[in-house]
C-alpha cells in the first residue's frame, strides 16, 4: 500500500496592523446669538436700505403701466424710460434710486407695554449705520446754524411716531421723502375766492389740481398725493402725509372720497404736465384722500405730494427673534 504523505500547509506571515488613526470630528462653530438690540438695529438698517433703493412693488408696477401709455419717442416716454433706468439700476446695485433721500419718517405700531423710549434709541442708531453704508445722505441740517453733523440725527429728526395696537408684534413703516416733493406740498384755507373753491368737495377739488397745476415738474412727477380734508393745520398736514402709506391699488372705504381720488388723477392726467413736467399723459399716479374734524372758523386742506420715487416700506417684526417676519410692500 502506498504511504500518503502529508503535506505540509503553507504558513501565513503574520501582517503587522497599522494603527488605526482616530479621526477627531472638526466641531462646527456654534453661529454667533445675536443681542436682541442688535438684532433690532440691523432689522431696521435692512428696512431703510430697501426703502432707500427699491420701489414698491405697486408703485412699480402702477409706474410701468403709465409708461407703456405714453406716445413712443416723446419726451414723456424718454423721461418714463429713464425712470425705469433709475428703478433697475438703484436696485442692482443697491444704492439711492435718488441723491435727496429726504426727510426720515417712521411709523411704529406697537403692543401695550412696549418701551418707545428705547426703541427710538435703536431707531436713531440704524440711521446713523444707513447713513455710513450710503443708504442716506448726510441730509440733516441744523436750522439755526447751518451745520451738518453728517448722522442724520438731529431736533426732529428723524421723525418718529408712535401707535399703540392690540396686536403682539411690531409693524415699522418708513416714508424717505425728499426736499423737491416737500416744497411743492401745499395747504389751502376755503374758501378761496381767487379759485372760486367753496367749502364743499366742490372746492376740495379745485384746490387739489391748482396745486398740481403749480407744482408742474418741479416734484419729480409723475407724483402721488396724499389729501386731508379739515383738521387744524398741523394735524391736516400730518394726516395728508400718512396718506401716502396707502397702498395704490387700495380702495377709500368713503364712497365720495372713492370718487373724488379717481377724478382727480382723471383730470391732472389732462392737464399735459407729464413725467417731470415735459409734456405727456402721466402727471399722477394716485391720489388718496382722508378728512378730520375741524372747528366753524377754519378749511383747510392739505395736500402731500411726492415724487415718482415712492420711497415708502414697511415690516413686521418677529416678536422673539426681533427679525423681519414681513415686509409690507
Amino acid at each position: 500500500m502506498t504511504k500518503k504523505v502529508a503535506t505540509k500547509r503553507p504558513v501565513k506571515k503574520a501582517v503587522a496592523k497599522k494603527p488605526v488613526k482616530k479621526v477627531l470630528s472638526k466641531k462646527v462653530p456654534a453661529a454667533k446669538k445675536i443681542d436682541p438690540k442688535t438684532q433690532t438695529i440691523e432689522s431696521l438698517l435692512e428696512l431703510i436700505r430697501i426703502t432707500s433703493t427699491v420701489v414698491p412693488d405697486d408703485v412699480a408696477k402702477t409706474l410701468m403701466k403709465a409708461r407703456s401709455q405714453e406716445e413712443q419717442n416723446t419726451t414723456a416716454s424718454y423721461a418714463m424710460n429713464i425712470i425705469k433706468d433709475n428703478m433697475d439700476l438703484a436696485k442692482f446695485k443697491s444704492q439711492p434710486l435718488c441723491q435727496d433721500t429726504g426727510t426720515v419718517i417712521f411709523f411704529v405700531y406697537h403692543p401695550p407695554g412696549f418701551f418707545q423710549n428705547d426703541f427710538k434709541e435703536l431707531i436713531k442708531k440704524a440711521v446713523v449705520k444707513a447713513t455710513q453704508k450710503g443708504y442716506l445722505r448726510q441730509n440733516s441740517v441744523n436750522s439755526l446754524t447751518g451745520e451738518n453733523a453728517g448722522t442724520n440725527l438731529g431736533e426732529g429728526h428723524p421723525s418718529i411716531h408712535f401707535y399703540e395696537t392690540k396686536g403682539k408684534e411690531v409693524e415699522v413703516k418708513l416714508v424717505l421723502k425728499g426736499g423737491g416733493c416737500e416744497n411743492v406740498s401745499a395747504q389751502y384755507s376755503l374758501p378761496d375766492t381767487t379759485l372760486g373753491a367753496g367749502r364743499d368737495l366742490e372746492g376740495v377739488r379745485k384746490v387739489v389740481i391748482d396745486a398740481v397745476y403749480k407744482a408742474q415738474g418741479k416734484g419729480c412727477g409723475p407724483g402721488a398725493l396724499g389729501v386731508c380734508i379739515g383738521g387744524d393745520r398741523a394735524d391736516s398736514a400730518y394726516a395728508a402725509k400718512k396718506q401716502l402709506l396707502r397702498k395704490l391699488d387700495d380702495k377709500n372705504t368713503n364712497a365720495d372720497l372713492a370718487k373724488l381720488e379717481s377724478e382727480i388723477v382723471e383730470t391732472c392726467n389732462k392737464l399735459g404736465i407729464g413725467p417731470m413736467g415735459f409734456g405727456g399723459k402721466t402727471t399722477l399716479i394716485s391720489c388718496k384722500m382722508t378728512h378730520a374734524n375741524r372747528v366753524p372758523a377754519s378749511f383747510f386742506v392739505s395736500i402731500s405730494y411726492m415724487c415718482w420715487a415712492f420711497r415708502r416700506q414697511g415690516v413686521v417684526l418677529d416678536a422673539k427673534k426681533n427679525t423681519i417676519k414681513k415686509w409690507l410692500y
